[in-house]
């Protein structure tokens, strides 16, 4: 078992292990200074001092240089007003060399040793003489670094469809993947409108409700399926309610009258669909499937 602490960069970041070294007095919510493979950098304790097994420990592990004293607080404070100025710059020195890329986000390290500079573009940009122009002015080590829309998304913030802040930017250390079968597999429309964030890409909150669904479906009958009902009778699946575990049939009566019934799935009797069964998917519905997987492409944010 190692002694680590928790250290977070930036909101909703991964969380890093250092070791507390002598410091055994960090506490959840302090900042700490401490060293990484960017330089020295000023974070933020997300969980306090604890062991853990040393698999999940990625050797050497650094310690911590110092608790942050309020000369470190201000000097955040300036780096991040700094920001700001070498964005307006940036965005000038793009606009002077005509590179078709959108300036996100201006990074300082806390020892001013590098200036990263995050941006999207649709393709690769030769930005050499934009590196160059920048040098010039900042005078220390420049970094262009190209993200994805995904982390657009994170790093910018937002309000989802839901009202509420963007699941990336608020709580999600690292994207999950998401697959347009999660959103079969839930019954939502494939409308790539109704399924897809601000980002452009399929809703992370997708994964959330994916397990309880993919256990609940494996209960039920699919439509179309044939099933035999508590009063003997036979007929046809019309609809099922995943949530509720219950399932409309069309059954024919003595007189030969078709009629809807419903009926609790633990009722019915029929031959349990297998997990890795495809699901059944239409012509239009395909098409829906043939845009989204052309819109998403994989994504993935590189805090340190």
């Amino acid at each position: 078992m190692t002694k680590v602490i928790g250290v977070r960069f930036r909101q909703a970041g991964k969380i890093y292990f250092f070791a507390p070294g002598k410091y055994e007095d960090i506490e959840t919510g302090q900042h700490v200074i401490v060293e990484t493979a960017r330089g020295v950098e000023y974070g933020h304790v997300v969980l306090g001092i604890r062991e853990v097994e040393d698999k999940k420990v990625i050797q050497p592990l650094k310690a911590v240089i110092r608790i942050a004293t309020p000369e470190d607080d201000e000097r955040e404070a300036r780096n991040r007003r700094k920001e700001k100025e070498a964005f307006q710059i940036c965005l000038e020195k793009i606009a002077k060399h005509k590179l078709e890329m959108k300036l996100i986000k201006v990074e300082y390290t806390f020892d001013n040793n590098k200036v990263l500079f995050y941006f999207t573009a649709d393709g690769r940009i030769d930005f050499r003489e934009l590196v160059k122009d920048l040098a010039s002015v900042f005078k220390t080590r420049i970094e262009l670094r190209q993200i994805g829309v995904r982390d657009e998304a994170k790093i910018m913030g937002g309000i989802g469809v839901c009202g509420r802040p963007l699941c990336c930017a608020t709580y999600m250390p690292e994207f999950v993947p998401v697959s347009i079968k999660m959103a079969k597999e839930q019954n939502l429309s494939l409308n790539p409108t109704k399924i897809s964030g601000v980002c452009g890409r399929l809703m992370c909150c997708l994964k959330n409700e994916e397990e309880t669904y993919e256990e609940l479906n494996s209960h039920l009958p699919g439509i179309g399926d044939y099933v035999t009902t508590p009063d003997k009778l036979k007929g046809e699946v019309l609809s099922v309610s995943v949530l509720r575990q219950r399932v409309k049939v069309v059954v024919t009566t003595g007189n030969d009258e078709k009629e809807v019934r419903e009926y609790p799935v633990a009722e019915i009797r029929f031959k349990p669909k297998r997990r890795n069964d495809k699901m059944h998917i239409d012509d239009k519905e395909l098409k829906q499937l043939e845009e989204l997987e052309k819109k998403e492409g994989k994504s993935h944010i590189n805090d340190e």
